[in-house]
């Protein structure tokens, strides 16, 4: 190591044992981590992607990321498989506000293909498939990809409760500066790089690596609960409570919803008795787990 990395190095440990600084260390990828002892583990997916915008019907890709790596049951990252990053050119110019926020440009994906054989390559053998927000991800894997349509998925921003754990929100720069880091966000593999520091990292609270409370929430049944035909002027008392709004445009009923664990459902039901409808009802349920959890088809 160069004398001025040696330095620099010295400078931020001092600064690291004061309780008056806080030091951020660039997310330099790691391929190494604690052996596994033998243990046999199982196979995960990261993924990213980058779009013309939020549609997910209608916006492209331009990036998809996915990182590879091997864990243990309880939740412990053991080693780094592989890497997958591409571009994506689409059908018009990417959006300016786009360009400034990813740094992607035209000259950059132009004549650029994702080839649906090295994506199913890639992700074949992985037991789950983690996004950092995969309500938006995944709906746009399954649609170019059908692969992601048959695997398990997690979500990192929202099957772990990052506040209870100390951290002062969900979004991924916070959480990485939580753990230390910083990076280069939004390119769709440095993501993937920054998720997988992320999920290794052991949360003194639970005594555990956070991939482990990522795995026990997404083994968890989810249940959907429409309150349809609600009175139109309770809807802000649905919202407060964390409903959301289906318009019906994609199949499903035009309708508030929210997904609740298993062991909630009685409270949910009792609260549309009592403070919405004022009688006894019965609303449609809907079982979700990791496998349709997230997806267009949920």
């Amino acid at each position: 190591m160069p004398e001025s990395d040696l330095t620099l190095a010295a400078m931020a440990e001092a600064l690291a044992e004061s309780a008056d600084y806080r030091v951020l260390r660039r997310l330099v990828p790691r391929e190494s981590f604690v052996a596994s002892d033998g243990q046999s583990a199982k196979t995960g997916v990261l993924i990213d992607v980058e779009t013309t915008g939020l549609d997910q019907q209608r916006d492209e890709v331009i990036e998809l990321g996915m990182v590879k790596f091997d864990y243990l049951p309880e939740g412990r990252i053991v080693g780094l498989r592989g890497v997958f990053s591409s571009f994506n050119e689409p059908s018009a110019p990417i959006p300016p506000e786009v360009i400034a926020l990813t740094g992607i440009t035209n000259e950059m994906v132009a004549g650029q293909r994702i080839e649906e054989a090295a994506v199913s390559s890639f992700a074949d053998d992985a037991v789950i498939v983690i996004a950092h927000n995969a309500s938006f991800d995944r709906k746009f894997a399954e649609r170019y990809w059908p692969i992601f349509q048959r695997k398990a998925w997690g979500c990192s921003a929202t099957e772990v409760e990052w506040r209870k754990h100390g951290f002062e929100g969900s979004r991924l720069g916070y959480l990485l500066n939580g753990a230390g880091f910083f990076h280069q966000a939004h390119r769709a593999v440095d993501d993937c790089h920054a998720l997988l520091e992320i999920l290794a990292f052991e949360l003194p609270t639970a005594g555990a690596p956070a991939l482990a409370i990522l795995l026990e929430q997404a083994r968890t049944k989810t249940m959907r609960v429409w309150a349809e035909q609600s009175p139109f002027e309770l809807k802000d008392a649905l919202k407060r409570r964390g409903y959301r709004w289906s318009d019906g445009r994609d199949g499903r009923p035009r309708s508030w919803y929210i997904d609740v664990d298993e062991s909630k459902l009685d409270d949910e039901i009792a609260f549309l008795k009592t403070e919405i409808y004022v009688r006894e009802v019965e609303p449609r349920l809907q079982v979700l787990t990791a496998f349709d959890r997230f997806s267009v088809r949920a």
